[in-house]
């Protein structure tokens, strides 16, 4: 697919609307509306070794208004200009749950729904935790729940996680890490 023209039609304080004109693969145009992102970045952090017997993580249970309530989720947001994804990562668990990591490990990258956006989210892994300082931001309302392993698999196996990036996140290391 290639790219014709491109109008902005919102600039937003965290996504920008654009519609695209595109060349598709068997050569005909159409437009599609795209949700412009800086891509985010998403933590899981364990208290012990990850691939210990039950070790511990921290969730956080986030108010989100699209979802009409909380819900559980790994500490995530935005990249800023220029920032790495790591240091996302980093500043996202200071910020959220007010602890930093000495290991930060990069999982995977993950698309959120390119039917209509481009965001990306890079996935870590953080062990080895230190006291930081937590400093959300004035629309975050949250609180942080620890959490053993087998009890956060059990809450994916009964659908009470419903977050796309926290059930990428959880089943990766499930599947790769432990």
């Amino acid at each position: 697919m290639t790219l014709v023209s491109s109008e902005r039609l919102y600039n937003g304080r965290v996504i920008n609307l654009d519609r695209d004109t595109v060349r598709f693969p068997d050569g005909s145009t159409g437009e599609l509306e795209m949700v412009r992102h800086p891509g985010a970045s998403a933590v899981v952090p364990f208290l012990d070794e990850p691939r210990g017997a039950d070790p511990r993580i921290h969730l956080i249970r986030q108010f989100r208004h699209a979802a009409n309530g909380p819900i559980w989720e790994i500490p995530a947001g935005r990249l800023d200009p220029g920032e790495t994804p790591a240091t996302c990562a980093q500043r996202e668990l200071e910020e959220e749950i007010g602890l930093t990591a000495d290991v930060l490990a990069r999982l995977i990258t993950i698309y959120t729904t390119p039917g209509f956006t481009d965001e990306k989210i890079h996935v870590f892994l953080a062990h080895e935790l230190r006291k930081g300082v937590h400093r959300r931001e004035p629309d975050e309302f949250m609180e942080v729940h620890t959490r053993r392993w087998s009890e956060v698999m059990g809450m994916v196996r009964t659908g009470e996680i419903q977050d796309g990036k926290t059930l990428a996140a959880l089943l990766y290391i499930q599947c790769f890490r432990r």
